[in-house]
């Protein structure tokens, strides 16, 4: 086994074992408090530029499924865990996780105490940090880590373009930032003409496509690095249009708005996200994978806040006094009460309206 360490900007170092690809990698450290779920992590555009700590102590048990990754790539700068298996166990594997991250080129360290790193990122905030293998100069790497900014995300995974289910019978626009598959699909499934359109797309162009709803996807980093594409989201909700954003399509579609934004302490990463439903006082499950917020102090008069963070307050979600509406979670139907299907069907219902 290789020695590997993780350093953080703060200067405390962590001994661990090299897994996945070998070699140095710098980002910015974030947890995923999911117990499941890692195939997806990994290939999910959000963590573009970050490394990720699973909080969950044992990763790989079930291998890698094809299936259920939901791209062909992973976007992670590098992976954290307290252990993995080599030696996975399920009728739908297709192989295992330190082989993956090979393929991947994704660098990885194990046997580290990742409770003690994520009691250190909650305190703190979201670091930087990089996997190294050697630590004789120490100072040159915390400085290198210090520099470290996660710019372009949203440039870099965001450039998609497709029609799903072309017979539909609403022709509805998904702005692309970032996009997962699965939020084309659940629009499908609610029989709409989906036009995925790619970042950069103005609101001109789409109007002019027949589209009779947006939805702002979700997608990486900071929306006040993209804000230009606030003023064309404030000209869809003009045309009257319903916009439905989700996670950063959320904090954007707040900032055409005219609210504000702002980074959140360290994030809310993984499927178990518990969500306050305002209007019907009850608690969704939900999966999120975003660092910043929306300040709802800063909201126009006409903005409510639908739902809430039951674990420390924050704003979750909004609705535009009919106009549009979004959330900070990802809305995925399934079966169960937790189940947040139910705002696409909203979205469909407001399409049926401005006819």
């Amino acid at each position: 086994m290789q020695k590997a360490y993780l350093v953080l900007e703060n200067g405390k170092v962590f001994e661990g074992v090299a897994f996945g690809q070998t070699g140095e990698t710098t980002g910015e450290i974030v947890f995923n408090t999911g117990m499941v779920g890692y195939g997806e992590t990994l290939t999910d555009p959000c963590y573009y530029g970050q490394m990720v700590v699973q909080t969950f102590p044992l990763i790989g048990n079930y291998g890698i499924i094809s299936e259920d990754v939901k791209d062909k790539k992973s976007y992670v700068k590098g992976y954290i865990v307290r252990n993995f298996c080599d030696a996975p166990s399920n009728f739908r594997c297709d192989g295992d996780i330190d082989s993956y991250l090979k393929a991947q080129g994704v660098i990885g360290i194990s046997g580290i105490d990742t409770r003690e790193l994520t009691k250190i990122i909650r305190d703190a905030g979201t670091l930087n940090g990089k996997i190294v293998s050697d630590i004789s100069n120490l100072d040159s790497i915390i400085n290198e880590i210090k520099s470290y900014k996660n710019n372009g995300g949203v440039a870099a995974t965001a450039t998609g373009a497709e029609c799903v289910n072309p017979d539909g019978k609403y022709n509805v626009a998904v702005y692309n930032l970032g996009a997962m598959s699965n939020l084309s699909d659940e629009l499908a499934s609610r029989d709409c003409k989906v036009n995925v359109v790619p970042y950069g797309t103005t609101a001109e162009e789409i109007l002019s496509s027949g589209a009779k709803a947006v939805v702002l996807s979700d997608g990486a980093g900071d929306p006040a690095e993209i804000a230009d594409i606030a003023a064309e989201i404030k000209k869809l909700v003009d045309a009257g249009i319903p916009v439905f954003g989700i996670s950063l399509g959320h904090q954007l579609l707040a900032l055409a708005m005219g609210a504000k934004t702002l980074k959140h302490k360290y994030g809310h990463r993984g499927a178990n996200q518990p969500v306050k439903y305002i209007d019907e006082g009850r608690v969704l499950i939900t999966t999120q994978n975003h660092g910043y917020i929306v300040d709802s102090e800063t909201l126009p008069s006409d903005a409510t806040v639908s739902f809430v963070n039951v674990n420390d307050g924050t704003c979750e979600g909004i609705d535009y006094a009919g106009k549009a509406f979004s959330v900070q979670f990802r809305p995925i139907t399934c079966d169960s009460p937790h189940s947040a299907g139910f705002l696409f069907d909203k979205l469909i219902k407001m399409i049926e309206e401005e006819k």
